[in-house]
């Protein structure tokens, strides 16, 4: 895990990237969890905030290992009162936000979720793949 922290300019806050890489395989979104949750308290992020923060995370690499090629890299920034989660794939597709579905069904509702957890959440190419994303509010 990598930590960078730098002084913004119009607030004098400190905004923090911290850079994650993940495995090709099925122990990404545990090994994301366990380093986004400790990143979260090194960032001081509100205790309220951190559940929601981690099952975003949670769905958005696993989406990337069962719809992307491979998830690859996943970054957290932290700036002007809002935290981004991005995770990079290899793959271009586009991701789908399928219709909600019946309580009991156990697949199909991760961006669902993150749309529901977040502020708001989106897409956008990136080298070699794409980079999909959720912001949270942190006031």
């Amino acid at each position: 895990m990598t930590t960078s922290r730098m002084p913004t300019r119009s607030t004098g806050a400190t905004a923090a990237t911290v850079l994650l890489e993940l495995p090709d395989d099925v122990t990404a979104p545990a090994i994301a969890r366990a380093q986004v949750r400790a990143a979260l308290a090194q960032l001081d992020v509100p205790a309220q905030l951190r559940d929601d923060v981690l099952l975003a995370t949670s769905e958005l690499v696993t989406n990337a290992f069962e719809h992307g090629d491979r998830p690859d890299r996943l970054e957290l920034r932290l700036d002007h009162g809002e935290l981004m989660v991005r995770v990079f794939d290899t793959s271009a597709s586009i991701p789908q936000l399928k219709e909600p579905v019946a309580p009991s069904a156990a697949r199909s509702r991760g961006l669902q979720l993150v749309r529901a957890l977040s502020r708001r959440w989106g897409y956008d190419p990136a080298e070699g793949g794409k980079c999909v994303w959720a912001a949270f509010g942190l006031s």
